[in-house]
């Protein structure tokens, strides 16, 4: 049976990039070495990592003032990374859900945090709007996508200050003007390759103006000044990330992708729109195109959710559990995710509608 793989993370990837990495870890480019016990400091590898630069830059078209880093830690670390480096005085976040959260506790570490928007008030089920962004910040911090509860910023902000994004989630997957940005981070394993590498895109005039002392390991400067190999770099999962962003060249970059992203979330809105044993938590506006929450319809609340999701499994649907924190059902439609396996998810749901719930 067809697996349709709706995890969120670690999540799909595009099969070539899959097989090309389990060549490569049998044998790198015909040297007679693995990719995973190669030195990082051959040339062999240092092709690898300049690949992957160049084309991130090239897809992203990320400005020649911009430094790419591909660092360890996940995004989490870049929760402290960013304050170490950044935060002087005072930082804005905007809290959207639980990762934000996580990154404005870490930031209250290092001085005062200003808590600029929330969308608390309504569980996170929307973007806060409307709100004025104090110009005496270091820098304003926003998650672009929101995994847990399916909220996503749909444009760039304008900004009066530096602004730092956690773009996990959402990265490659829309057009994104980098040069609105001081700083961008996150997780390669939603769009990007596995887990165990982080990309950050940082303006190298940002850096340097903090008073406290940082430590090596986590100053900007240092892995800038060494092209990403102050110490041993994520092997692996940089050569799929190359392997990915190569994919992703090869089938009209981002703005390509972003076409059949939009396509792939209208065909699963509309059906969650239609379908009586289901609804959406999340305002229309401000709908993810990479995480889709659904949970049953008022009609259907009492309905056991293990129902539809043994009955999806039955169909070969992979990762359609619903986070804790949301309930009912979650389909991540990352850049990979082809588009058949939105469309088996809708005829499952139609299946499920017509045959098995009895609400």
């Amino acid at each position: 049976m067809k697996k349709h793989n709706f995890s969120a993370g670690p999540c799909i990837l595009p099969r070539v990039a899959i097989e090309n990495a389990a060549a490569a870890v049998l044998d790198l480019n015909g040297i007679g070495l693995s990719l995973i016990e190669i030195s990082h400091r051959t040339k062999d590898f240092e092709a690898v990592i300049d690949e992957a630069t160049n084309l991130f830059r090239e897809l992203l078209q990320i400005p020649d003032n911009y430094k790419i880093l591909w660092l360890g830690g996940g995004a989490s670390m870049q929760f402290c990374m960013v304050p170490f480096n950044l935060l002087n005085k005072k930082a804005g976040y905007a809290n959207t859900g639980v990762w934000a959260k996580k990154a404005m506790k870490e930031a209250k570490i290092f001085g005062e945090v200003v808590e600029v928007a929330s969308s608390e008030d309504k569980n996170n089920t929307y973007i806060p709007k409307g709100y004025t962004i104090p110009t005496d910040l270091d820098y304003f911090h926003i998650t672009t996508n929101n995994t847990i509860f399916g909220t996503e910023y749909q444009t760039d902000i304008d900004c009066p200050v530096n602004l730092v994004a956690d773009m996990s989630s959402d990265i490659l997957s829309r057009p994104v003007d980098v040069s609105k940005y001081a700083l961008i981070y996150g997780g390669a394993q939603k769009n990007m390759g596995p887990a165990g590498v982080t990309f950050v895109i940082v303006r190298e005039d940002i850096l340097g103006k903090v008073e406290r002392a940082i430590p090596t390991m986590l100053d900007y400067r240092t892995h800038i000044k060494e092209g990403s190999m102050f110490n041993t770099p994520p092997v692996f999962p940089i050569f799929v990330v190359k392997e990915t962003l190569k994919w992703l060249k090869s089938i009209g970059g981002v703005p390509a992708i972003n076409k059949i992203n939009v396509a792939k979330a209208k065909l699963l809105y509309d059906e969650i729109e239609r379908n009586s044993c289901f609804a959406s938590p999340v305002a229309v506006e401000d709908r993810s195109l990479m995480n889709i929450p659904f949970i049953y319809s008022e009609k259907c609340k009492d309905t056991d959710p293990a129902l539809f999701l043994d009955f999806a499994k039955s169909k070969g649907m992979v990762g359609l559990k619903g986070h804790r924190l949301v309930g009912g059902f979650r389909a991540s439609t990352y850049n990979a995710l082809p588009m058949e396996s939105v469309q088996a998810l809708v005829e499952c749901m139609q299946e499920f509608e017509k045959s098995v719930c009895k609400c």
